[in-house]
């Protein structure tokens, strides 16, 4: 076990103890720890933040046209919130949306949303300019007609890309103009690093004195005593005896931050809840002959059919990380599964927690990769050269309530002196951990007096933290973890 930085001289102030230490629970640890209140977070891996794949904010949520235009412009609020508090996690490029000919959707029928978050995301700069983190509100999205599209097929791919016709320019070279409906639409959404993120909280929590890191650790129990305290009984690895042992502590607010574990808590803590969990996992590939520097591409698709969305996201040195929205890629039979009246944790079948726990059988790596590949390839032609480029990135989300589209999400609170996190997407974390603290204040544990007033003064740990800094960090991660290094690297372009 790791534990590091409790205050010794602190034990009239309440402490806040956190199990699990993905990208909610450890931003939640960062948002409590930043203002002094005592933090105990516990982790069973070995380090923060090493759960299901991230790969983008989706500020608005235009990947997803089945959810509602209020959840987009939730989105779009908190992965502003995300940019400013995490700004060396963000792959600085846009997004450009697709659909293929035999989709029965429509290229207009986005436009009215984009419209609308253009005009809110202008609104947010008027209010705060350093709201300014997605390009400039003039151009969040562009429309790109076919003839435009061929005429920038004739240019040379850029070395550096600073327009928007430049991040369209490898598009165009490569796509079969026959198969498409248009406008095609690029939107200024950009991507995300799962290990520069994992890197930012586990340097930054290294440095907080009020927050205590316990790796390795598992709970095995919780309970409410005397109507003022929560019981955490955990068991702990002990570097000195090379053994499991178990160990107590008391805290005066749980927060269950379990991801798709988080019913086990409930169960524990005798709390009702409905959740669904779904086993997903995205794909590692490396394109040695790809040219130009892509941004991701969405090309539209019904899930769960063959015809199922697919989507590349562009890394360092050629690596791409892929996702296809079929049975026989992303999403998997049986993959998706509810909680029942016996108990708020949904039970995914054992194959599934086989490979959280253990890993992937290589021969299962290739084989969906490749399909993987295959299945891009279909718009994307050359990309049939591509080949398997590490390990997928997988795991399992939690989605409250009984609708699978839901993404904006973030906290739910039940009992005495618990909270639940249920984010679907990163960039929901941190309206999670600003929900949690309004909670102690309304609780009477902590008290608004003193609390900053902006979101760089609440995080000045994390905002000192250099790009250099994450970016070996987040290096090291990806060896530790074995995954390509390309995955941790700054990938990052001028704003546009």
């Amino acid at each position: 076990m790791k534990a590091h930085g409790l205050n010794p001289d602190s034990h009239s102030q309440p402490t806040v103890g956190i199990i699990g230490g993905g990208i909610a629970g450890s931003t939640i640890a960062l948002r409590l720890a930043e203002l002094g209140i005592k933090v105990e977070l516990f982790e069973e891996g070995t380090s923060l933040v090493n759960g299901p794949p991230i790969c983008h904010l989706h500020a608005g949520g235009n990947l997803y046209r089945e959810i509602s235009d209020e959840q987009c412009i939730t989105l779009l609020k908190q992965s502003i919130d995300t940019l400013r508090v995490f700004p060396h996690t963000a792959n600085i490029r846009p997004t450009v949306i697709a659909i293929p000919s035999h989709d029965k959707g429509c290229p207009d029928a986005i436009l009215p949303r984009l419209n609308q978050l253009q005009t809110v995301y202008q609104q947010l700069i008027d209010d705060d300019p350093a709201n300014e983190v997605l390009g400039k509100p003039e151009h969040y999205f562009k429309l790109y007609e076919r003839e435009a599209l061929e005429s920038l097929a004739t240019k040379a791919n850029p070395q550096s890309p600073s327009s928007l016709d430049d991040w369209m320019i490898p598009v165009a070279k490569n796509l079969d103009f026959d198969k498409f409906k248009f406008p095609l639409v690029l939107v200024q959404e950009y991507g995300l690093s799962v290990f520069r993120l994992a890197a930012t909280a586990n340097l930054a929590l290294e440095q907080l004195a009020s927050c205590r890191v316990n790796t390795q650790s598992k709970v095995l129990d919780v309970s409410f005593s005397d109507d003022t305290m929560w019981d955490i009984e955990y068991q702990a690895y002990d570097n000195e005896k090379s053994d499991h042992v178990t160990r107590r502590c008391q805290v005066d607010y749980l927060v269950n931050a379990c991801g798709f574990q988080t019913g086990t808590i409930d169960d524990m803590a005798d709390l009702k809840r409905s959740r669904l969990v779904e086993f997903k996992a995205a794909y590692v590939t490396h394109w040695q002959e790809c040219d130009g520097i892509w941004p991701e591409v969405i090309f539209h698709g019904e899930r769960g059919t063959p015809d199922g969305m697919a989507q590349l996201t562009p890394y360092a040195d050629d690596y791409f990380q892929l996702h296809g929205m079929t049975e026989d890629i992303t999403l998997f039979k049986q993959g998706l599964v509810g909680s029942t009246s016996c108990s708020a944790q949904p039970k995914l079948e054992q194959r599934f927690i086989k490979k959280i726990k253990q890993g992937w059988d290589q021969s299962l790596i290739s084989q969906r990769s490749e399909r993987a590949i295959s299945h891009m390839s279909r718009f994307l032609p050359a990309y049939q050269t591509a080949t398997v480029g590490g390990k997928p990135l997988f795991g399992a989300q939690q989605i409250p309530g009984d609708d699978p589209t839901l993404r904006a999400a973030d906290v739910s609170f039940d009992g005495k002196h618990y909270a639940r996190t249920e984010i679907v997407k990163a960039s929901s974390a941190l309206s999670a951990a600003d929900s949690v603290l309004e909670q102690l204040v309304q609780h009477g544990l902590v008290t608004h007096s003193g609390l900053p007033q902006t979101l760089g003064d609440s995080f000045k740990v994390t905002a000192s933290l250099s790009s250099k800094m994450v970016e070996s960090k987040a290096i090291s991660l990806t060896q530790e973890r074995q995954y390509p290094a390309a995955l941790a690297k700054v990938v990052a372009y001028p704003h546009l």
